[in-house]
């Protein structure tokens, strides 16, 4: 047993049953060892946790990166996006992803800011455009996650509104990016 089998069964556990029922006990009962033998790989649930997070973040981590030829407000449209995509991936992966410090994806990001920069966002306005970004996105992947609508809006009684996540989300970044253009001219 490795880190990274006992990160992938974990995932596996997340997925099946959600992050509530993620548990040392459970993930080793699935991994037919004892519970101290998780240990070894991570001394809290909260390491294990962090690693299945930055595990999870893995396709959008993976992404590619802007070039100096990329428009910055499409760039920045398309890595939301991803950011996304990536937490839907999971059951629960906003949950999972909140609170986390992306320690594997510092110099992602540092190059992410060095292009908006580049491409004449001022340095603060880009940061706080991307923690905007990233913190509406886990939001609104939070929200899309806990809703337990059906899926056939005439279930609902007439009063109660049809949300469509998506079109949502995409207004939302739009009102994001628009303020960021607005606001430095470009």
């Amino acid at each position: 047993m490795n880190r990274e089998a006992v990160i992938a069964e974990a995932l596996g556990l997340l997925d099946e049953a959600g992050l509530d029922a993620v548990s040392t006990r459970r993930l080793a009962k699935r991994l037919n060892v004892e519970q101290p033998s998780l240990y070894w790989h991570f001394r809290t649930k909260k390491d294990l946790l962090a690693a299945m997070a930055e595990a999870a973040m893995e396709p959008h981590a993976t992404a590619p990166l802007p070039t100096p030829e990329d428009d910055w407000r499409d760039w920045f449209a398309d890595n939301t996006r991803s950011f996304r995509r990536t937490l839907l991936m999971r059951r629960d992966g906003a949950r999972l992803h909140a609170g986390s410090t992306p320690t594997g994806d510092l110099d992602r990001i540092r190059r992410k800011m060095e292009f908006l920069i580049a491409s004449g966002v001022p340095e603060r306005d880009a940061q706080m455009a991307m923690l905007a970004a990233g913190r509406f996105t886990v939001g609104s992947v939070l929200e899309e996650q806990a809703d337990t609508a059906p899926a056939d809006s005439a279930a609902l009684p007439a009063d109660v509104p049809v949300i469509d996540h998506e079109s949502a989300f995409e207004a939302g970044l739009a009102l994001i990016l628009n303020g960021l253009i607005q606001r430095t001219g470009a």
